[in-house]
Order: structure tokens, then sequence, then C-alpha cells
């Protein structure tokens, strides 16, 4: 991998084809940690923060960053679910597909989210970038079945006939 160099000894990929700027935050972010050992989940973390996923790319960054090797770091890309690989929509979509959401309809309002956002499939992005879908095994917030959350923001007891109105909250 040919880098370049930069402040504070990082050496941001050449061929990089996301924003150099956020390498660089991410190594500033590094040499601010009270010692690298123990924290590649919190370097990880901050990188998809970042980027918002995790490509091979920013793997290897973090890989160099952190002093460990790329197969550590696949490691515990793959193990956690929280991260990805694949980009997320400014506006992820998370609907709760648990035992109690799926039997109130959880079903219905994924249905319903990827036909109002065109057919886009769970897994995938809006051509906008705008939107993205997942489904997530449990939130843990079962008393308010089915479950919602877009980025942060959680929307309980969802039916399908309220998904336009809340797409609108984020157009």
């Amino acid at each position: 991998m040919q880098t370049s160099t930069c402040k504070k000894e990082c050496r941001i990929p050449e061929r990089a084809t996301l924003p150099k700027d956020l390498y660089q935050k991410l190594a500033d972010f590094v040499s601010e940690l009270p010692q690298k050992e123990g924290h590649l989940v919190t370097a990880l973390h901050h990188a998809q923060h970042l980027f918002g996923y995790l490509p091979r790319e920013v793997q290897e960054f973090v890989a160099d960053q952190m002093e460990v090797s790329l197969a550590k770091v696949y490691g515990v890309v793959t193990f956690y679910t929280f991260f990805t690989q694949i980009p997320k929509g400014k506006y992820p979509i998370s609907i709760c597909m648990g035992t109690a959401c799926f039997v109130v309809g959880a079903d219905k309002v994924v249905e319903a989210f990827q036909q109002q956002l065109g057919g886009v499939e769970v897994s995938e992005v809006t051509a906008d970038g705008k939107f993205s879908i997942d489904c997530l095994r449990c939130v843990g917030t079962c008393a308010l079945a089915p479950v919602v959350m877009i980025g942060e923001k959680v929307y309980g007891g969802v039916t399908p006939d309220q998904v336009k109105d809340i797409i609108a909250d984020f157009s």
C-alpha cells in the first residue's frame, strides 16, 4: 500500500477513495489514546463514526495506526455486529425483527419502508444516499414493538401506515 505522510506520523493511503482529511482525524484520535493496546474497538468505533463504515482501506489504516495485523482488525470488525463493511445511508433505518416485534407486524413495516423508498432492499442504500434499511435481532424495547430506529431516534408501535410520515421527518 503506497502512502503519503502527514503530521503526527500517519500514513494516508495514496490510493484512498475516501476523504483524506478523515484519515487525519482518525490518526489524531489514535495518537491521543492513552495507549494503543486494548483500544482497538475504540479506534474502530471512531473510524466508523468518521467514515460511516469500515471498508478494507480503512481497516488497513486502523491496523497500521494501532500497530496490529489486518487479520486482527478484520476479526474484530466481523465479530461485532455494530461494525459494518457496507456503506449506510445518511439516515440508517434499523427495524427490529425480534420475536415481540415480528409477532406484531415488523415484517409489514419493513415492506412499507422498502416501498416508500423506491424498492430498496434490506442492507442497501437509496440512490441518493439518504436512507439504508437494516433488520436487527432485538433492540431490547419489546414493550414498544414493533420498533424502528433511524439513527438514534426510536419509534415505537410503528405501523405500515406511519412509515411515510416517519420518512418525511428526515426529508
